[in-house]
């Protein structure tokens, strides 16, 4: 219903009709007139008002047959009717009110009488059009459930398929990380591709030689608390966890998701899992472990995507950088952490750092020029 309520008034005498409008007026109603039964059907279908007074002895139409036309047209809202008439018997009464009407006031007109009638009326005009948007309202949540519930099983199974993919790509990246390419946020990683990628290998010193000579509890023991402590590090520097091989691990940056400062969170993650493995070796000597920690770190490219067989998949990177941060990896000694020149290129305003010589190692035709981190600058 409009605010303020639309009142259409009919009657085709110009004095009943001008007292009408000026009684309903001054409580702030619009008001539109008609003066007879014809015009009184135009109008009511053009602005279809809130209410119509609408009187009965009319010529041309007469307002019963006005009335039946309305009520017959379903394309039109719910509009009440007061009949308006100076006949007042009971006859007249009802055969207004079968004609259509929804009230019935006889002249001459009380005007207390009619303000509340016509204040009852639109309200009547008020609940049943809030019902209608309500029916309405229901009528389309009904037709989306419809839709959900025929949607349901599809999408019930591109969910099982992404947590799926999630706990499977939780395997070697971080969970923000895996979420952003299960929801397509990156290409798939799982195919091969070329990048340049900063690797970084840690191992513990004198793992093997523990291992030989404790019970396996002692070890597993071991392994579960250096894999909790480094794993953390590993998630809170974003990098890629591409496998465990007993105590050592190799880890790499700017893949799958490229990265601005690949070679500084390298070196950070490194000093931070140094850190905390000397925390750790405390604690181990106290029971008698013999154990050390140290790093290998390279940048240059690499082959990077799924390595195995149906049933089996690993993520894997390949190439002559992850065999020089391995070999770095196994030259360095208790708490070093090993780079190569063209790293310490990128690194060198970020890090102290000392000579180590060039070595030789294996797979490697030439020397390689190295350098043991010592700390971050200041």
């Amino acid at each position: 219903m409009r605010t303020p309520p639309r009142i259409l008034i009919v009657d085709d005498n110009p004095e009943n009709l001008d007292i009408l409008r000026r009684r309903l007026a001054v409580h702030g109603y619009e008001i539109l007139t008609a003066t007879d039964g014809e015009e009184a059907l135009v109008k009511a279908r053009e602005k279809l008002p809130d209410l119509i007074l609408l009187d009965i002895m009319m010529p041309k139409m007469d307002g019963m047959e006005v009335c039946r036309h309305l009520k017959a047209d379903p394309s039109l809202p719910f509009m009440p009717i007061i009949m308006v008439t100076a006949k007042a018997g009971s006859q007249d009464v009802v055969a207004g009110l079968e004609a259509g009407g929804d009230e019935y006031l006889t002249k001459p007109l009380d005007h207390a009488a009619l303000v509340a009638r016509v204040k009852s009326m639109l309200r009547i005009k008020a609940l049943h059009d809030r019902v209608q948007e309500q029916a309405a309202q229901l009528e389309a949540q009904s037709v989306q459930l419809a839709e959900w519930n025929r949607t349901l099983e599809q999408r019930v199974q591109e969910q099982l398929a992404q947590i799926e993919s999630l706990g499977r790509l939780k395997r070697f990246f971080s969970p923000q990380l895996a979420e952003l390419i299960v929801a397509g946020g990156v290409e798939d990683p799982l195919k091969s591709h070329r990048r340049e990628v900063t690797v970084v290998f840690l191992d513990l010193r004198g793992f093997t030689a523990f291992a030989e000579v404790s019970e396996p509890e002692e070890v597993m023991g071991v392994l579960r608390e250096y894999h909790t402590e480094m794993g953390k590090l590993i998630l809170a520097h974003e990098g890629t966890l591409e496998r465990f091989t007993g105590d050592g691990m190799m880890i790499f940056f700017n893949d799958p998701v490229p990265m601005p400062d690949p070679e500084e969170r390298a070196i950070r993650m490194a000093l931070a899992m140094r850190d905390r493995v000397a925390e750790l070796i405390v604690t181990w000597r106290k029971r008698g472990y013999e154990l050390d920690f140290g790093v290998g770190i390279a940048q240059g490219y690499a082959t990077i995507g799924a390595i195995g067989f149906e049933g089996r998949w690993d993520y894997g990177a390949i190439g002559t950088v992850t065999n020089l941060a391995a070999r770095l990896c196994g030259e360095a000694k208790p708490g070093q952490i090993l780079i190569s020149k063209r790293l310490l290129g990128k690194v060198e305003e970020l890090v102290e750092v000392g000579p180590v010589g060039e070595l030789t190692m294996k797979g490697f035709h030439r020397p390689i020029t190295t350098y043991n981190v010592l700390s971050l600058k200041a």
